[in-house]
């Protein structure tokens, strides 16, 4: 398929993902176009990824955001759908993507998510960078641009945001709570780098304050409340992180 026959590119980024990588990539079979970008992959997923595709585009990256751009810069398409490896499309959000782009004259639109842990649908008190209810998954090639960061990158647009589309993709992004607490390890100490590296460490008493406001958005606003436990360490997690990432920039020297 030449370039100008390319409608919609779907667009991953992986570090040795093979155990789930296919479950994902099969879901894609929408897409004109899938492009698998493979950050410092050791393991099987290239072998994975070629079953699907042979857009392949291996390197090394630092940064979240770097990789990111680097994989969206390799998209041929009109549109562009980002998606990660443990995440899922069903059929009606495939279908309803495809509709989308032959129809909207707006430039981005939001994808809603449901979260899994393990097999528990978890769709409450997600947000505060601790996990996404929704995110800005399909847009048009040049509009997006993610900014220079190891973890929870900015973003840039140049477009017009569309309305949010109705259906969901699923998420699988803890196997259970030990996960979850390893997830805000590596967050914290990903984000403690970024912030060292702007030198904008900030104050103790500030992010302590931070651990309140966003347990209560989460667990509250969010309605976290309505999954029981989970919903109840969730909201600690998004309330630690900011802490953590200024404790460990603190008091860490790597």
């Amino acid at each position: 398929m030449s370039s100008s026959e390319i409608k919609l590119s779907a667009v991953i980024s992986v570090h040795n993902e093979e155990h789930q990588l296919a479950d994902c990539l099969s879901t894609l079979s929408f897409a004109d176009e899938i492009v698998v970008l493979l950050d410092k992959c050791t393991d099987g997923s290239e072998k994975i990824a070629r079953r699907f595709t042979d857009r392949i585009v291996p390197g090394v990256w630092a940064k979240e955001g770097a990789r990111r751009n680097a994989g969206i810069e390799a998209c041929r398409g009109e549109w562009v759908f980002e998606i990660d490896a443990d995440e899922r499309v069903p059929e009606p959000l495939a279908q309803e993507i495809s509709a989308t782009i032959n129809e909207t004259t707006a430039d981005w639109h939001e994808i809603l998510v449901d979260n899994y842990v393990g097999e528990r649908l978890v769709r409450w008190g997600w947000g505060a960078s601790f996990g996404k209810a929704a995110y800005p998954g399909l847009f048009r090639r040049g509009v997006k641009h993610w900014g220079d960061n190891r973890v929870h990158p900015s973003l840039t647009w140049s477009g017009r945001k569309g309305p949010m589309l109705k259906q969901r993709l699923e998420h699988y992004v803890d196997r259970n709570i030990s996960d979850m607490l390893k997830r805000l390890d590596s967050y914290s100490t990903a984000r403690a780098k970024d912030l060292r590296d702007a030198r904008e460490i900030g104050s103790t008493a500030n992010n302590v304050r931070r651990f309140f406001s966003r347990f209560i958005k989460c667990y509250i606003f969010r309605k976290g409340y309505r999954e029981g436990g989970f919903g109840l360490v969730i909201a600690i997690c998004a309330g630690l992180y900011p802490l953590l990432s200024h404790l460990k920039a603190r008091l860490e020297t790597e």
